[in-house]
């Protein structure tokens, strides 16, 4: 069964503060509608109304029918301790809440509540709909199909970040939802995990809202667009692809841009001619007033009459002024302003790998020679798990190899965003933690440049691991910009960024001079981003393209 989503004058927020009101939408089966904005616009808010995880502040959100299966796959990959894989695909599914309902019914059976026959029959129905009953035998063929070996009893806290990622895709491959809402989908996942979740996507019959700032993931999937502008305090809905949008919204930008500035020129001419008619009423009056010869009649006449229509000239300029229609100025959003501050240049030879190669249990990295230079720049790509990390590590002396060597150049300052966001320590307030880490700057220095990527005086007390992903990541790039680097080293640097913020990244890494080791599944940011060479890590092996 599919179903129809429907918001009407849905308005949504935390508390007093309202992030979007009047929006309206309708997403029909085979719809796939993408919600775009800037972090912190209420994107996720959306999801959680649509699921009914939340109350809105305003309007109503509904489906047809009533009793659709709705399916929302928040951004946190949440991982209980002692929870397995069967177990967290069961509970990401639906599948498991709806074994609970059907048993919880069927206890009523026989006895005396009443509509237990009607409650049992319903939620029997929903459990089949679910795929709860076959759902263990799927599981392993949809593992299989991502790549994914590992036992269904491990324990879901023991996979890596790109091991649970696979398997949330997984459960999205398996849930037989009649209505699909996801919140950062693409995180963690590599090319060929996107290519799946593409086909998943453009295969179903049921209607789709998803949050992404993967813009080529939005390009291929999408057939509309809700944005959410915070800086304008509006909502729109377009109808027609990502690209579509961008062109759509490029044109409605520049007409709203226009129509201002029409009106602004027009009520500055109003305004000018007004003043002007005012002076010469002015003149007029101090004119008539002049005493004249009694013999002068005549002129004194005509004194008064021509400053009574210069009075009525300017009370018809002010009434046309007051009749305009009003014309809001379009505001500016605040934009992240990011640049990446180059350290004096060291050795010619940033790192060296000769023959290195490393051993964990069954699996084995390498062997790998390879030499990055000053001023190379190179994109590393790859599956989840085929060792993208592991070569960063060696590159940069994290990790030393069990065979064969490895070698970091004298006077390198490295600076990093790694996957987890772990460059501050977690444990301080973000304001102390980022001056433990350059100490050159002041306490109001630092709460300056923070503010600078939207980080304000709540995120700066607050402790690194309780904030966000995407203001852990920001936090990584005002750290960027703080200290000099001559290599730099991004580990999947778009996760949890807003749009603008990456395209604020790539003009960066544009005038960024230094070394550039860049690990990515973003396939734009790919494309945009001047590179000399790639990378391709593939179980365990390096292969170099120039």
């Amino acid at each position: 069964m599919t179903a129809t989503l429907v918001a009407k004058d849905l308005a949504g927020g935390h508390a007093h503060r309202t992030l979007f009101s009047n929006l309206n939408f309708t997403a029909a089966p085979g719809d796939v509608y993408g919600v775009v904005g800037a972090n912190g616009a209420g994107k996720s808010t959306l999801l959680s109304l649509l699921a009914g995880a939340a109350d809105p502040q305003a309007g109503s959100v509904s489906t047809a029918p009533d009793s659709a299966f709705i399916g929302w796959m928040p951004q946190e990959h949440d991982r209980i301790p002692g929870e397995t894989i069967t177990a967290y695909l069961a509970r990401r599914t639906g599948c498991a809440a709806a074994t609970t309902a059907m048993e919880s019914t069927a206890e009523d059976l026989g006895g005396s509540k009443p509509g237990a026959d009607d409650a049992y029959a319903a939620a029997f129905d929903h459990w089949m709909a679910s795929g709860a009953m076959d759902l263990e035998d799927r599981i392993p063929e949809v593992l299989a199909k991502l790549g994914f070996t590992l036992p269904v009893d491990t324990e879901m806290t023991a996979l890596s970040g790109g091991q649970v990622a696979r398997v949330a895709l997984a459960a999205l491959l398996l849930s037989r939802f009649d209505a699909v809402l996801l919140d950062e989908p693409t995180n963690d996942l590599d090319l060929e995990g996107l290519e799946h979740l593409e086909n998943f996507i453009n295969s179903l019959r049921a209607p789709v809202i998803l949050v992404s700032h993967d813009r080529e993931f939005l390009a291929r999937c999408t057939t509309g667009i809700i944005e959410l502008d915070l800086a304008q305090n509006q909502v729109a809905t377009y109808e027609g692809g990502y690209d579509s949008y961008l062109a759509e919204r490029a044109i409605n930008r520049s007409h709203a841009r226009e129509a201002y500035e029409q009106f602004e020129n027009q009520k500055a001419d109003l305004v000018s001619r007004a003043r002007t008619q005012r002076e010469w009423s002015s003149q007029g009056v101090r004119n008539a007033m002049r005493k004249a010869p009694d013999n002068d009649k005549i002129r004194r006449r005509a004194n008064s009459e021509s400053s009574e229509k210069q009075a009525a000239k300017v009370r018809q300029m002010e009434s046309r002024i007051a009749r305009l229609d009003e014309v809001a100025e379009p505001r500016k959003e605040w934009v992240l302003q990011f640049s990446i501050a180059a350290a004096p240049r060291g050795s010619s030879v940033i790192c060296t790998l000769n023959e290195a190669s490393v051993s964990h249990g069954d699996y084995t990295f390498g062997p790998v020679s390879v030499q990055v230079n000053a001023g190379d720049r190179i994109g590393i790509t790859g599956p989840n798990g085929a060792g993208k990390s592991t070569l960063l590590n060696l590159l940069l002396g994290k990790l030393a190899p069990h065979s064969g060597t490895a070698s970091l150049g004298s006077s390198v300052n490295i600076g990093e965003i790694d996957q987890a966001r772990t460059q501050l320590p977690g444990h301080l307030p973000l304001g102390e933690a980022f001056e433990h880490e350059v100490p050159e700057y002041s306490a109001a220095e630092v709460r300056t440049l923070l503010a600078k990527f939207g980080l304000k005086a709540d995120q700066s007390s607050a402790l690194v691991d309780e904030l966000s992903p995407g203001e852990r990541t920001r936090a990584s790039m005002a750290l960027l910009q703080a200290r000099g680097v001559n290599l730099l080293v991004l580990d999947e640097p778009t996760n949890h960024l807003d749009v603008p913020a990456i395209e604020q990244l790539e003009e960066a890494l544009e005038a960024y001079t230094g070394a550039l080791l860049l690990v990515t599944h973003d396939r734009r940011l790919l494309e945009n981003v001047t590179l000399a060479a790639r990378w391709e890590v593939e179980e365990g092996q390096l292969t170099t393209h120039f």
